[in-house]
């Protein structure tokens, strides 16, 4: 039986998809490490915001982590460039949750 997983079709179809969400996600100003840290509920959600249907393995996240990273990495190179500035910094707190800070005495 043949295995459609890995066939060029699928790893480039991957590829698209995986662009697509990173693409998203980067002017969210979500880095790799945070999207790793998503449940798969939230994965599946952020991806329909991003107008694409919800990759089926973790390899396909895995690969918008690194992209995630590179783009991250290009940026901080050529912070002058209009690539480098991200669109919607403001969503990020849609996908990722900043700690939550415990109640002190005296505050």
């Amino acid at each position: 039986m043949t295995d459609y997983a890995h066939t060029d079709h699928a790893s480039k179809g991957r590829a698209e998809k995986a662009r697509r969400l990173a693409a998203y996600l980067w002017h969210r100003a979500v880095t790799g490490p945070e999207l790793l840290t998503l449940t798969p509920a939230a994965l599946r959600k952020l991806a329909r915001a991003a107008d694409t249907n919800p990759p089926s393995t973790e390899e396909t996240w895995k690969q918008v982590a690194a992209l995630l990273d590179e783009k991250d990495a290009w940026a901080t190179r050529h912070p002058n460039h209009p690539g480098a500035r991200r669109e919607h910094p403001d969503e990020k707190i849609l996908w990722i949750k900043p700690p939550v800070k415990p109640w002190e005495e005296g505050d």
